[in-house]
């Protein structure tokens, strides 16, 4: 059932965390599908609405700072500026986690990632469910990310328990991950917050690329798919037109392109726009009955690694 976000409507979405049940919700980022952390039972289902693996592990989503206090084992200098300048935010951060946390939220790692999401309905969520909840993106997995409440109905539908709809979340892609365990901090996935807006506060960090061992959300090689294939190119050139294709342009080209379906990110080449239509583009061209989609490469700076992250992942492309 999708309901309004009313402030009647959050508190009946948190008596729904509160026994157990699955709400969708908004973020600044995308759509989360959230249950109580601490209730393994819950957390299950989660899994289950999802067919998401249980080695891939779930991000935490608190409204204070005392609960990260109790989910982790401690609270570095680097995680206490990161957590001064960027939360409520886009940032989420991988800790040592304390033994309140179920082992299905971490997939059996000793670590657990968390985050203070900065848009109002999740935090009003969060204090009227009273505990933090695991909240992945609401959709099946490895699909597209929802960033309306209307993504969500139409792929989850009356599998979850309840969706609140609060407009389309402002960032558009996920989270910032970043994994404080070793010396070196690693970003383990791009998102929402940009790196280089990371080093500021805390020096240099690294970029994972590729793994063999998941460690966070959105590390398997492909994710965030559409089902329809994906195809990423630099030059128009590289396109073969027709009227069974999707284009994915970043920005308006004077080139006529001959397609049955273009979208594009931002009229002007603006990567926050771009970021925050990149998945509502995406389930666009998915639903438009194209055979393929190709979508034009970002220049990797800032949000623009994020979203060259999404498309190489959606392409299947390492």
């Amino acid at each position: 059932m999708k309901v309004k976000a009313t402030d009647e409507n959050i508190k009946l979405a948190g008596s729904i965390i509160k026994k157990g049940g699955l709400v969708a919700f908004p973020t600044e980022t995308v759509y989360g599908l959230g249950a109580d952390a601490l209730n393994s039972y819950a957390v299950a289902k989660i899994f289950e609405v999802k067919n998401r693996p249980s080695f891939d592990p779930l991000i935490v989503h608190i409204s204070k700072i005392e609960w990260l206090e109790k989910l982790v084992k401690k609270i570095d200098a680097r995680a206490e500026k990161l957590i001064r300048k960027f939360w409520p935010g886009p940032l989420t951060l991988v800790l040592l986690k304390s033994n309140i946390v179920p082992d299905i939220v971490t997939a059996g790692l000793p670590t657990v990632a968390v985050r203070m999401p900065a848009h109002p309905v999740a935090l009003a969520l969060i204090e009227n469910a009273q505990t933090p909840i695991s909240a992945p993106s609401a959709n099946p997995f490895g699909y597209i990310s929802p960033t309306t409440a209307e993504h969500v109905e139409k792929q989850l539908g009356d599998k979850i328990d309840l969706i609140l709809d609060g407009g389309k979340c402002p960032i558009g892609v996920e989270s910032t991950v970043l994994s404080l365990i070793d010396e070196e901090p690693t970003v383990l996935r791009p998102g929402g917050l940009p790196i280089e807006e990371i080093e500021k506060v805390i020096g240099k960090v690294k970029l994972q690329r590729s793994t063999d061992k998941i460690l966070s959300p959105g590390q398997l090689p492909k994710h965030y798919a559409p089902r329809t294939p994906i195809k990423i190119f630099s030059s128009p050139d590289e396109i073969k037109e027709g009227d069974d294709i999707g284009v994915l342009l970043f920005k308006k080209t004077n080139r006529e392109i001959k397609a049955k379906h273009v979208e594009i990110l931002s009229e002007n080449g603006d990567l926050r726009e771009a970021a925050s239509n990149l998945f509502s583009a995406l389930h666009e061209l998915d639903s438009a009955g194209v055979r393929i989609i190709y979508a034009e490469a970002i220049p990797e700076v800032g949000l623009g690694v994020a979203i060259m992250d999404r498309l190489r992942k959606a392409s299947g492309q390492r």
